[in-house]
């Protein structure tokens, strides 16, 4: 019964499938093969993401993160969180894992909402990408928007998140 219940929208997703098929087909049809480059796309990166999630977990040692990226981290667990977050490569969703495991070691969660803001809009390649192909006077502009951007939506939604919503989030993540 839980099973069902955990991947209700999944069963709902391909519900939906199999009757947009006998509606019309050919959007059914263009449906899945969409759906099977997403899946497979995903099935490529996550196993790479997971085997550094683990031996980060196993290599950081939970007061080190807590050193450098917990609730005293004060700048360096911005400036920490920012690099991390750039560096990465990736789909978005791929920064949801490694935020669980950030929680798990004791990363403060306006950091933690740094990360995956990074992730999401400063990451290197993408910049070299605008600097090849937009110029540097956009790409350097963008980045310097960007920043303070992600900074301010970081502490604007760990204030507006109550500290008992919060602590359910990790609750959540050390299940993962």
């Amino acid at each position: 019964m839980s099973l069902l219940k955990r991947y209700r929208f999944s069963f709902l997703i391909a519900f939906v499938l199999v009757l947009l098929y006998f509606i019309n087909r050919e959007i059914a049809v263009k449906a899945i093969h969409i759906t099977g480059y997403s899946f497979k796309e995903m099935i490529l990166i996550i196993p790479p993401i997971f085997i550094l999630l683990g031996l980060l977990d196993v290599w950081v040692p939970k007061e080190v993160m807590m050193k450098y990226m917990g609730e005293k981290s004060g700048i360096k667990g911005i400036i920490l969180s920012f690099l991390l977050g750039s560096a990465a490569a990736g789909p978005l969703y791929g920064a949801f894992p490694v935020a669980a495991v950030f929680m798990k070691k004791g990363v403060k969660f306006t950091n933690i909402l740094i990360f995956i803001g990074a992730w999401s809009t400063t990451k290197i390649p993408m910049f070299l990408f605008e600097l090849s192909s937009l110029g540097s006077k956009f790409a350097v502009t963008r980045l310097l928007v960007d920043i303070p951007g992600i900074i301010m939506i970081a502490y604007i939604l760990s204030k507006l998140v109550s500290k008992d919503e919060v602590k359910k989030i990790y609750e959540n993540a050390e299940l993962m």
